[in-house]
């Protein structure tokens, strides 16, 4: 537990009580200190006799006591003025609320970093198990891990809006991978669809928004039942980031969910994709289309292979367009008008787009 949260709750007690309260380390130093003057003294103290105390000790008009609880951090003890009966009572009741206290913040940061070593494959998987009912986590309720990536590099505002976001340090994780990224652990209700997720995506980048100028891009895993699992739903919003990066560079909020055949084409060996190109385009390369033609294929794909509707939407005449799709016809081999030629020459457009994007030999 923090000095900074220590700091925090000493003036409550202080003004519960109308005494000064302090906390000393096992050197005497005052660290914490509702009289915020006394912060980096040393109090005139037997630091030995504070220390391996199971009692109240009194030292210069304080009463002090040694933290207490199950985890208690035995290096430091709290003070209260005053050497009367209600001193010792008041420090007394201090130490065995600020053990606690600071059992439950360390709780919650273990918890925090073992969810962390969970999805960074840092722990073997026997150990996830012990430590899953060591730190008390229900195994029974459905999680999902979203990957938050900034355009603008780390930001600390960012971090604080999506903390800010979900309170709850018990069921929500907020966590920094690296510069770019923070990943968010979330427990969701049981029978929770890859659209509300979606709709919690936009909350999140609406708030991250309103903390600096920029949307940023957000990877959406599977949801997982099983603290184990949460390392694929990380990977798997990891891929879904790097997937729309090459395949919907427009799309901010990208679901693995919702990949479709890009998640395919991803995951094939890229020599692969090679061959598969040089098969396709035997007659003729995709270099040889202009930007008019493919753009004139983009809408033709969009409007369902509907010839009519397509010319109307380019605004060019019904036999324009077939002349268009005659030539394509002549320089791939594909008829686009065909059902199994256009899904060839979809993947084919994408299998391209990706190697465009990852440049290999092949």
């Amino acid at each position: 537990m923090s000095n900074r949260l220590f700091q925090g709750v000493l003036p409550k007690l202080s003004d519960a009580t109308g005494r000064t309260v302090g906390m000393v380390d096992e050197t005497g130093s005052i660290f914490a200190c509702s009289d915020a003057e006394l912060i980096g003294k040393v109090a005139v103290i037997d630091v030995v006799a504070v220390f391996e105390a199971s009692e109240v000790k009194v030292f210069d008009g304080n009463a002090y006591c040694l933290l207490e609880g199950p985890a208690a951090n035995r290096f430091y003890a709290v003070f209260v003025t005053g050497e009367d009966e209600a001193a010792r009572h008041y420090v007394k009741l201090f130490a065995v609320t600020l053990g606690c206290m600071e059992e439950f913040i360390g709780e919650r940061y273990d918890r925090a970093n073992f969810i962390k070593n969970v999805i960074l494959d840092n722990i073997l998987p026997g150990d996830i198990y012990l430590r899953t009912r060591e730190l008390h986590f229900n195994n029974e309720v459905p999680r999902v891990v979203l990957l938050i990536r900034s355009t603008r590099g780390s930001d600390p505002t960012v971090f604080e809006a999506i903390q800010l976001l979900f309170p709850d340090k018990a069921k929500d994780f907020t966590i920094n991978v690296n510069e770019t990224d923070i990943a968010l652990v979330k427990e969701v209700r049981t029978g929770t669809e890859t659209r509300d997720l979606e709709k919690l995506a936009r909350s999140i980048a609406d708030a991250v928004h309103t903390e600096y100028e920029g949307q940023p891009f957000i990877g959406i895993g599977s949801l997982v039942h099983t603290i184990p699992e949460l390392a694929a739903s990380y990977k798997e919003a990891q891929v879904s980031l790097e997937v729309g990066k090459v395949f919907d560079t427009e799309k901010k909020i990208i679901s693995y969910d919702f990949l479709g055949i890009a998640r395919l084409i991803y995951q094939l060996p890229k020599r692969l994709c090679g061959m598969f190109l040089q098969e396709v385009f035997k007659r003729g390369t995709i270099d040889s289309l202009d930007q008019e033609t493919l753009f004139t294929i983009q809408k033709f794909f969009e409007n369902n292979l509907n010839v009519s509707e397509t010319s109307r939407k380019l605004f060019v005449h019904r036999n324009t367009l077939v002349y268009r799709l005659e030539k394509i016809k002549k320089l791939t081999g594909l008829d686009l008008r065909e059902f199994d030629d256009a899904i060839v020459f979809k993947v084919a457009l994408m299998v391209k787009k990706y190697l465009d994007a990852r440049p290999t030999r092949y």
